[in-house]
């Protein structure tokens, strides 16, 4: 089984929106992970993305945070699984963005650049506005989950090559059950086989040795 650190940013989703989902790990197992547990985790994580705030996170931030994240999650599933979206989900997204205001100021030095958000919430709004725009589009058609029943990530994947999510645990636990299952299902059959082809073998040796 492959080791990994379950509090680590998962950066490797496809963008910086399905990251964000990944802020939770094993979702919807008894026991998640929550990898943005304190304003300051957000901090790191928002250093990460590229989409670091003029004024700090605060926790009533953190918990705007972990709403849009779900909101968003639910909305990615249903695209996923080509279903509705939940009203509830878009309602809150809709107004969401509605809220949050953030025109777009470009600068150029080594590259071009957008200014930095101003709060946590205009942050968020980038992800959302992202997130909007792969959702409503056919890039929507690029993303996929995994298949882990506790995890479920969401992930893109172009090419529709990849079985399950960037994490290697979840791929290594899949790989190890499927393993399991193939030995399951041809172990006895192999051991009946077996068993006749000895004794079919030893009832022919007893008849050449009588002729």
């Amino acid at each position: 089984m492959v080791k990994e650190d379950p509090l680590a940013f998962r950066l490797d989703c496809g963008a910086v929106w399905l990251n964000l989902l990944a802020t939770k790990g094993r979702t919807f197992s008894p026991n998640p992970v929550e990898r943005l547990p304190t304003p300051q985790r957000l901090t790191d994580w928002l250093v990460h993305s590229e989409l670091s705030t003029v004024e700090p996170p605060v926790a009533e931030d953190l918990r705007l945070a972990w709403r849009l994240r779900e909101t968003l999650r639910l909305l990615a599933l249903a695209a996923v699984e080509d279903q509705p979206p939940p009203t509830e989900a878009v309602d809150h997204l809709a107004k969401f963005l509605a809220e949050h205001d953030d025109p777009i100021q470009l600068t150029v030095d080594s590259r071009l650049r957008r200014s930095s958000p101003l709060t946590v919430g205009d942050a968020l709004a980038r992800i959302a506005r992202q997130a909007v725009d792969q959702l409503t589009s056919a890039d929507r058609l690029a993303l996929k989950s995994c298949p882990e029943r506790d995890c479920r990530g969401i992930f893109t994947d172009p090419p529709g090559r990849r079985r399950w999510c960037p994490s290697p645990a979840c791929a290594s636990r899949g790989r190890v059950r499927a393993l399991r299952a193939r030995r399951s299902a041809s172990g006895p059959t192999n051991g009946i086989e077996d068993g006749h082809q000895r004794k079919d073998n030893r009832g022919r040796g007893r008849s050449q040795s009588g002729e």
